[in-house]
């Protein structure tokens, strides 16, 4: 079952709630009020990061050590493969009479693959897991929002949110201490 759909009073689409906070303080008490009534799908923008701010969402630790750790692992096992496939098997060549699969001399190689398969699975990893690229926010069309770079603090919570409702969510944001509360269109 989806959220509803609420629109404005022009008729568009609601993106969800934005709330303005005066200090970094007031930005992480008020995360955990919104931690604390339930809501999944909302975000917290500063100029700068705010020591906690992870515990105080409730932001669970990412899969991406995970990912990257695969990555390496398959980069390795495979740059290893290649050069067992290349000097064993496919090409033999006899070198200072050492036997064709010396594996001491296919570490360097093996190492490297590990390494550019983990910067790569890192960064692609990154990227999908942050729903990246991302060429526009509906935040961006809010003058106020574009202080979040400079000395401003904001909660945004999602109308797709399943507990999400304009009257509740607002009344939520209010007694969590902000100074001004939007409504942002899709």
């Amino acid at each position: 079952m989806s959220a509803p759909v609420y629109v404005t009073e022009t008729g568009e689409a609601l993106h969800g709630i934005m709330a303005e906070f005066a200090t970094p303080a007031d930005l992480y008490h008020a995360a955990e009020k919104v931690r604390d009534a339930g809501y999944r799908k909302w975000d917290t923008f500063s100029p700068f990061p705010v020591h906690g701010m992870e515990e105080a969402m409730g932001v669970n630790r990412t899969i991406l050590p995970l990912m990257v750790a695969g990555g390496g692992f398959t980069g390795a096992g495979l740059g290893f493969l290649m050069q067992w496939w290349m000097s064993a098997k496919d090409y033999q060549m006899l070198t200072q009479g050492k036997p064709f699969f010396s594996w001491q001399a296919f570490i360097p190689i093996t190492f490297e693959c590990g390494i550019l398969f983990a910067a790569f699975t890192a960064i692609i990893g990154m990227l999908a897991l942050n729903g990246l690229p991302r060429w526009h926010h509906p935040l961006f069309k809010k003058e106020r929002f574009l202080g979040s770079s400079d000395d401003r603090f904001f909660v945004c919570i999602e109308a797709g949110d399943a507990n999400f409702h304009p009257e509740r969510t607002r009344q939520l944001l209010e007694k969590a201490g902000a100074t001004s509360i939007e409504l942002v269109e899709e």
